[in-house]
């Protein structure tokens, strides 16, 4: 494709998934991740999981060069900041304290989703002309003839920060902790790279499990019975009552996704004296196992643990996968041996003196999250090897 600079280049939102043809978003997202399927689109909506009602409005982007379709990213309207991870719950109240309007906002992300990974699904030829800040500037045009205040682009690769990296970039960044895989072929070759201390540590938490007389079964895609998945949401939906919220995703679709998406689906049930007392669920791409939803109804001691952490560790040493992002969070991964991870989100703020307090904001945040991760790099529990 020649320099998109002499052609007539556009981006426009679609109300749903299904005003983009099938054949153009699989094009261009492939089939790999799970989050990025067009089935897994098709499954928020048609649940009522993203809609207006929700608060997640679909408004999924389509870049277009001379009319043809170059690139698709999945984005919503927002009326709220819920099940974002990327919290900017005090810009939207220094709106409000100010008179102004923070809400709706355009969202570049996955729903309820904070993994890192493709988000703008552009063809090659596009992304490789794509100059400067002319990406961003697309989505500043986007956002002022949508006249909201601000768009936001949440976990991006490191392809998409490339694109939106210059001078005047609005960036941040947070920590998460994943796990990798060091070509280790069962458990203990991970326990083995621990130090003594932090592997009886993990040992002991396990045999208590055991001792509580808790055991585990494993179910994928079409094999998880209809009453393994109610149970499992009962435990969901738990997870988020016991907080005082609703939960983000219905029952519908959790139905849709095994049905549409079986091979990345895998649920790992905790059993106590033949009942069903927990469970998690998990989502397998290319190379990376996705911890996404957990919950129980009674607490145990490790149970927790065992069932999201070290489950989710020897399914993925199974599955051969090379990582394992186990969600948001959760400073307690460090000791387990799951390593610091810095992620990344990039904003366009219209307003000119929140702009730049924002970004002040960030440059400040940037540099205690980059502090926090080198201190936790050095916390890691993996003994020194030789050479090291």
């Amino acid at each position: 494709m020649p320099d998109p600079g002499h052609h007539t280049l556009t981006v426009d939102t679609c109300g749903t998934i299904e005003e983009i043809p099938r054949e153009a978003w699989e094009r261009l997202a492939g089939r790999a991740n799970p989050f990025l399927r067009y089935e897994f689109f098709q499954a928020l909506e048609a649940s009522g999981s993203t809609s207006v009602a929700s608060g997640w409005q679909p408004s999924h982007l389509v870049f277009r060069v001379d009319d043809r379709i170059a690139g698709v990213a999945p984005a919503y309207l927002k009326r709220h900041s819920m099940g974002e991870y990327v919290f900017d719950w005090a810009w939207a109240d220094a709106y409000r304290r100010h008179g102004l309007n923070y809400y709706p906002k355009l969202l570049i992300a996955i729903p309820f989703t904070p993994s890192q990974g493709p988000r703008l699904l552009l063809d090659e030829d596009f992304r490789a002309c794509l100059q400067g800040r002319q990406l961003q500037d697309l989505l500043d045009t986007l956002a002022d003839r949508l006249e909201l205040p601000s768009w936001h682009l949440l976990f991006p690769d490191h392809r998409d920060q490339a694109l939106l990296s210059h001078d005047d970039q609005l960036h941040r960044i947070g920590c998460q902790f994943h796990w990798h895989n060091r070509d280790y072929q069962r458990f203990d070759d991970f326990l083995a790279d621990l130090t003594s201390r932090k592997r009886k540590s993990i040992r002991k938490e396990r045999r208590q499990v055991a001792d509580q007389g808790i055991r585990f079964r494993h179910y994928h895609g079409l094999d998880v019975p209809d009453q393994v998945l109610a149970a499992f949401y009962v435990f969901y939906q738990a997870t988020y009552l016991k907080r005082g919220q609703q939960p983000y995703l219905n029952r519908d679709f959790f139905d849709r996704v095994r049905a549409s998406l079986p091979e990345h689906l895998h649920l790992i049930m905790a059993v106590r004296d033949g009942q069903m007392i927990a469970g998690a669920l998990f989502l397998q791409g290319a190379d990376t196992l996705y911890g996404r939803y957990w919950g129980c109804l009674d607490e145990y001691n490790h149970l927790h643990f065992e069932t999201c952490y070290y489950q989710g560790i020897e399914l993925a040493i199974e599955l051969g996968l090379s990582r394992f992002d186990a969600g948001a969070q959760g400073e307690h991964k460090l000791v387990r041996g799951f390593e610091p991870v810095l992620t990344h989100s990039w904003h366009g703020i219209a307003h000119p003196g929140f702009r730049e307090a924002i970004a002040e904001f960030t440059r400040d945040e940037a540099e205690q999250v980059r502090e926090y991760h080198q201190e936790a790099l050095s916390l890691l529990p993996f003994r020194q090897r030789d050479g090291d």
